[in-house]
């Protein structure tokens, strides 16, 4: 007894050396990561976020072009051929192309602000059933059909527009709901994909296509626009997804088990990694306990503030830019879409420089709390500053592409924390709290509607304020409460039988 409890440490000694050499050998220090089949995941995953949130974007450049903004009189839904003036800067150098056969609608600052909200209202009821459901029946499929209804409602946008505002909004809805399935339903494929040591790596590469796609329909967007009319911009978004689509259901798979070009290393590594948080399907989700957790309703309360934050970027820099320095809507897709190029590069950066503190012995808590804090309170200020500045728009672009870049952070901070904490039940967690932070891209296109035609002289400075105060708000709750340890909720419990 005494020799076998002598070789244990051994053993154990042994077997984590073994463990570290099937790392070695699946991450040479000379070939990178991403050829292997987990980060091959990831990067699909980076498309199919590329394609759901410029899908979502596009409204907020084409808006530009849809608006006839020199109408003094708002219409329920009404429809003029012609060009609005100020989009162009002067009528007759507008191109003919688009004058011929795109329509202007004459929608109040109000209506425009329920139509960028309409496509928020499905997250608060898709995301939490989303990952709900990823983590039941897997992510290949629930991904993937929302995909689809996304992308087919993308391409009826230009028709849903000329039968009404009502009809527009409806459709608007319903996109939002599959949308929402895509982003609420994703994370469940990191709990048998992703080894702790590389999930703010792993998350960060896909959760940063949601900004190339943001550069790519706000940059895109305005030339065609301008070139062919916006009706073709959700065209072209439209046909993009659909082929997405069919890649998804080809290439993902929901296990690393089931992968068909997974090499047998990668595989073994991939599963000894997880074998202490795999997910027991016995278990059920502890409700009471998960509502009474602080730290769940600071990830909740931290990603609510940081949306606003996102949504404010994403809705309004595009109008911000256009009405307050008045440049026409080819340099107005230039200046908006410059901030979310930077932004895609530093959101892969620091999913990086998360994973390395890591390795230097900075414990879990301090690095996700790092991210969080330059992911929110730099980003807000430099938003704050903008009324403030006399100087031209070069300015006011360079600050908003530096709160851009610095948002990103906190991918690798409080978006990923629950994975931390509750790893068995993240599916659901993780599509609950973003479900409850996606009401903010609902409040935030009416509020900020209702600020703007309330108050014209300084409309955008209260914007900029309220969404300074609601990002330092939930910042602050969060480095209270916010925790990194697994939870005892969240631990394994054995299972007595009689």
């Amino acid at each position: 007894m005494t020799t076998k409890t002598e070789l244990s440490p051994k053993a154990r000694e042994s077997k984590n050396a073994q463990d570290m050499q099937v790392d070695e050998v699946l991450i040479p220090r000379k070939v990178p990561s991403l050829c292997s089949a987990r980060y091959g995941i990831a990067l699909v995953l980076h498309l199919c976020n590329f394609t759901t949130i410029a899908q979502n974007v596009v409204m907020n450049i084409t808006m530009v072009a849809m608006v006839n903004s020199t109408s003094l009189q708002s219409q329920f839904n009404g429809s003029s051929e012609g060009l609005p003036v100020d989009s162009f800067g002067d009528l007759s150098k507008a191109p003919k192309s688009l004058s011929a056969k795109a329509p202007v609608y004459d929608w109040s600052p109000q209506i425009q602000g329920i139509i960028f909200g309409a496509v928020g209202y499905g997250g608060i009821l898709t995301m939490a059933p989303s990952g709900y459901l990823a983590g039941r029946v897997g992510t290949k499929r629930v991904v993937g059909i929302s995909l689809f209804v996304t992308s087919f409602l993308t391409l009826c946008i230009p028709l849903a527009a000329d039968f009404g505002i009502v009809f527009l909004i409806v459709t608007r809805i319903v996109q939002g709901l599959s949308q929402c399935s895509v982003i609420g339903g994703q994370f469940a494929i990191w709990e048998k994909w992703g080894p702790p040591h590389e999930r703010s790596r792993l998350c960060s590469i896909a959760l940063s296509g949601m900004l190339l796609g943001c550069f790519s329909a706000i940059l895109i967007g305005g030339f065609i626009s301008e070139i062919l009319g916006w009706p073709f911009v959700f065209y072209i978004f439209g046909g993009v997804g659909c082929v997405s689509c069919l890649l998804w259901f080809i290439v993902i798979y929901d296990d690393p088990i089931s992968y068909p070009w997974i090499s047998t290393s990668e595989k073994e590594y991939i599963i000894s990694s997880l074998k202490q948080q795999v997910r027991s399907s016995q278990q059920p989700l502890p409700i009471k306990a998960v509502l009474r957790s602080l730290p769940i309703w600071s990830i909740c309360l931290g990603c609510f503030s940081h949306q606003w934050l996102v949504s404010t970027m994403m809705v309004y820099i595009p109008t911000y830019i256009s009405s307050v320095y008045h440049v026409n809507i080819r340099d107005n897709g230039l200046l908006s879409a410059l901030p979310f190029i930077v932004a895609w590069v530093m959101g892969i950066v620091g999913g990086y420089l998360a994973d390395f503190l890591l390795t230097k012995n900075f414990r879990l808590i301090t690095v996700r709390k790092i991210a969080t804090i330059l992911g929110n309170l730099p980003a807000s200020a430099l938003i704050v500053s903008l009324p403030y500045l006399n100087s031209g728009y070069i300015t006011a672009t360079a600050l908003l592409t530096l709160s851009c870049a610095l948002s990103t952070f906190c991918q690798s901070g409080i978006y990923i924390n629950i994975l931390d904490i509750a790893p068995r039940h993240s599916s659901f967690l993780m599509g609950a709290s973003r479900g409850f932070s996606s009401m903010a891209p609902v409040i935030v296109p009416t509020v900020s509607g209702f600020l703007l035609s309330q108050d014209p002289e300084f409309g955008w400075r209260n914007v900029f304020f309220l969404l300074f105060a609601i990002n330092l708000s939930g910042l602050i709750f969060y480095l209270i409460f916010g925790e990194a340890d697994v939870q005892d909720w969240a631990k394994e419990r054995k299972l007595t039988r009689l």
